[in-house]
């Protein structure tokens, strides 16, 4: 049973009744919730993209949901993160009376508490097995000795990189990859071209998303540098893509090119 109401990350106060229909605007949290109570999820962002094929209503995009068409599948609970949605649309859902329950994840640890009260007090749920299996694979992680001195892009034209307090950087930091950038004011720095390459990395790592960094797009720009081609879903979705995250983003990372 469900509390009358709860907390979010933020320390919204969320009023609950029995969740039935929910509504997710993150593609992580959509493979969380599909993975463990199917029969709950009624619609989803246009990014959720796993499990596939997830037949649910298509609600637009992360920062561009259509709220009118979410509000219409009168959803008892709408998932949201606050580095993946924008507060102006969670404050219209809020007005039109929705449920908004907003996630906060800049690392590890605390995606494993935020999905567990999720899944657990915002949905009504038990905790899945996934979800220990997680926990497991990451706790039993041995990092490497010597990081590897790295710059992260996330974006092109301009560069962006990962900068500090992410979710991706205690992953990469857990598995021996330093981030140069990680005391940047900044969380997604713009940096120049020239000065990425001035800081002298040991190695670049290229995700897949959001930008689609390929063999073909991306390696070329750091000729010099050996550069790791890792899976993006892996690196930045919090959810059941965790429990394979250390050995594929391991091999990745060991798989250089230059």
């Amino acid at each position: 049973m469900n509390p009358a109401e709860a907390f979010d990350d933020q320390g919204n106060r969320v009023r609950l009744t029995a969740v039935r229909r929910v509504v997710s605007l993150v593609p992580s949290l959509t493979e969380a919730l599909a993975a463990t109570a199917p029969e709950l999820l009624v619609g989803a962002t246009d990014w959720c993209t796993h499990p596939a094929p997830l037949a649910v209503q298509r609600i637009g995009g992360t920062k561009n949901p259509q709220i009118a068409a979410l509000l219409a599948l009168r959803p008892d609970l709408v998932l949201a993160n606050e580095e993946e949605n924008r507060a102006a649309d969670l404050d219209a859902l809020r007005r039109a009376g929705a449920a908004v329950w907003v996630t906060e994840i800049r690392t590890l640890d605390q995606a494993f508490r935020s999905l567990d009260r999720m899944l657990t007090t915002a949905c009504g749920l038990d905790r899945p097995d996934w979800l220990d299996q997680a926990r497991e694979a990451w706790h039993d992680l041995v990092p490497a000795t010597h990081a590897a001195r790295a710059v992260i892009p996330v974006w092109r034209r301009p560069w962006m990189l990962v900068g500090r307090d992410t979710f991706t950087g205690d992953l990469l930091h857990r598995l021996g990859v330093q981030n140069l950038h990680a005391r940047h004011p900044e969380r997604y720095p713009a940096v120049p071209l020239p000065q990425i390459l001035a800081a002298a990395p040991d190695l670049v790592v290229l995700p897949d998303e959001p930008y689609r960094f390929t063999a073909q797009d991306g390696p070329e720009a750091f000729p010099d540098i050996p550069c790791a081609l890792v899976s993006g879903r892996h690196l930045t979705w919090y959810g059941p893509s965790l429990v394979q995250a250390p050995a594929i983003l391991g091999a990745q990372l060991a798989n250089l090119s230059r």
